[in-house]
């Protein structure tokens, strides 16, 4: 909770409750949760209605040796307003300044102490609900509750059966696949890069970021790992269709670094009163990297859409392929904020590597010589310009024109097959990472403007250190970095932004989508390089995770 006594919850009591287990019924994202009481147990079943009809959160409980009692604490926009609550004829209305929510139950309602109550008898089963739609609560019972749970269940069996895959981690994919489809818009297709805000990087810190929004980056990261998947689904489409929204949006000629859920800019940071998540301060809404220039995040956008092309044999939205990568032919030379947007704007390698590679890449869908010839004569310049700039004292990708550190991110210089795993620079490179680096089987980024050892290890850069290795064909030691990362999954599989090696914490906003995406790409390559040790063909791998 991020503000303590002053945030929102919905409690359950009742004698002796402890929690007991929990997990997704099947392949779904129906959650149901087991407590043991006093003389037995019962379950709480969570989900949100994939049916025409039905909205909110729906909770469903199973018949209890105790009474069982549910407390609602509303206590709107982050608790900085004071909700009123009133009984209505068909429900309890909790509303503030700007919004009303709806709740009704099996039971009758009372408001005692700021909250919303019901007690559901011993041997009684019950049902509750939450909804910002008085219509959803149109005949509402528990016949339409249970309808409802079977259809969402359905919904979600569709959704999960759009990939196939047996392996060695299959579970993990698969909660990877199921976290992504989670945190994706029904309406729009937007991908959240996380669920939650100001989740900290360090605990107690002050690196604590709200990430409930579109970044462009991230959900293009998402995009490929999906279709590379071999996902069924209408993910690829769905993403160049918001892009197109976005575009337009917000008139500019180029993508911001991210957007809300219905395709808009989204707004500047604000900071909200309030303890913090283990007192780290401080709770933040928006962020303030929303006009930052990221040219690795546009240069993802065609990233992205190689894959989808490459699939698809068609190229839908083009212009707004053609438009991103003129834009970057006109603007590559640009300092910008890099991969972990710094304050500070540099000549990030990174950004310069995947904007030439990008160029590269979706030269091959040039409608003619002549933008062929735009798009590659570019790339060309931009790989003089790292050679001349972007190489340290010895030898290495410096993290920016000038400096002499180095990160993690150099990894996705040869999956990117910008360099060969093996070059000189590519060795010297890894060799840096794993000196300084390194801690445990994961690693660390390297940040300008704070010390990144003081924060967790990164995710997604251990996994595409694994991807590295892979390369390489060193696959025991990918394996080690992939295991390390998934002992960091929480119980429903999950996965931070960050860990701490030493206490075993996670850190930063969970679930990180891009982390999930990561993971998926890794697996494929993970299996694809174990059938080719298997039949002793050991070649380069020829397509690899973006």
């Amino acid at each position: 909770m991020l503000v303590d006594e002053e945030g929102g919850y919905w409690s359950i009591e009742a004698a002796g409750k402890t929690f007991s287990k929990r997990a997704y019924q099947d392949d779904t994202a129906i959650l149901i949760t087991e407590f043991s009481v006093n003389g037995g147990a019962f379950t709480v079943t969570d989900f949100m209605p994939a049916s025409t009809g039905m909205s909110g959160i729906c909770r469903l409980f199973s018949p209890s040796p105790v009474p069982v009692t549910t407390r609602i604490f509303p206590k709107p926009d982050y608790g900085r307003s004071a909700p009123k609550l009133t009984i209505g004829k068909d429900a309890t209305i909790v509303s503030d300044h700007k919004y009303e929510y709806y709740i009704k139950g099996s039971h009758p309602l009372a408001i005692k102490d700021d909250a919303v109550e019901m007690v559901i008898p011993s041997g009684e089963s019950g049902w509750c609900v939450l909804v910002d739609d008085k219509r959803a609560l149109k005949n509402i019972c528990l016949e339409k509750l249970l309808a409802g749970q079977q259809q969402t269940a359905t919904k979600w069996k569709g959704l999960m059966s759009n990939i196939a895959y047996e392996g060695a981690y299959k579970v993990p994919l698969y909660q990877s696949y199921k976290a992504i489809q989670l945190l994706t818009h029904e309406h729009s297709g937007g991908i959240l890069a996380a669920a939650t805000t100001s989740l900290p990087e360090k605990t107690g810190g002050t690196r604590n970021y709200d990430y409930r929004y579109v970044w462009l980056r991230d959900t293009a990261m998402d995009v490929s790992a999906l279709v590379r998947a071999g996902s069924k689904g209408r993910e690829a489409e769905r993403f160049l269709h918001f892009l197109s929204l976005a575009r337009n949006t917000n008139k500019k000629n180029l993508f911001v670094p991210f957007y809300d859920l219905d395709n808009k800019t989204a707004p500047d940071e604000k900071f909200i009163p309030g303890t913090g998540y283990k007192h780290s301060q401080p709770i933040r809404i928006g962020n303030s990297a929303y006009d930052q220039l990221q040219l690795d995040a546009q240069g993802n956008v065609l990233l992205a859409a190689k894959e989808i092309y490459d699939q698809k044999k068609e190229k839908p939205h083009w212009d707004i392929i053609i438009r991103t990568a003129d834009f970057l032919v006109d603007n590559w030379h640009q300092k910008d904020h890099g991969i972990w947007e710094e304050e500070t704007a540099e000549h990030f390698t990174s950004s310069k590597v995947l904007v030439a590679k990008s160029l590269e890449f979706i030269a091959a869908y040039a409608d003619n010589e002549q933008q062929r010839h735009k798009w590659l004569s570019t790339a060309q310049q931009i790989r003089q310009f790292v050679t001349a700039n972007c190489m340290t004292k010895d030898g290495a990708y410096a993290v920016y024109a000038g400096s002499e550190a180095v990160d993690v991110t150099a990894a996705l210089y040869a999956v990117w097959w910008y360099d060969k795993p093996d070059s000189t620079a590519m060795k010297q490179t890894i060799k840096r990472i794993e000196d300084a680096h390194k801690e445990g089987e994961l690693y660390h980024r390297h940040l300008i403007q704070f010390n990144a050892q003081r924060e967790g290890v990164f995710l997604a850069g251990s996994v595409w250190m694994a991807q590295y290795y892979l390369m390489l064909k060193q696959l025991d030691k990918a394996k080690s970095i992939i295991d390390a990362v998934l002992s960091f999954a929480t119980d429903l599989g999950f996965l931070p932004e960050e860990a701490n090696v030493q206490t075993g914490a996670l850190l930063g906003n969970i679930p990180q989508a891009f982390v999930h995406a990561s993971l998926i790409g890794v697996i494929l390559d993970y299996e694809k390089a174990i059938s080719e040790s298997a039949d002793k063909k050991l070649k380069p791998l020829d397509k690899v995770s973006l």
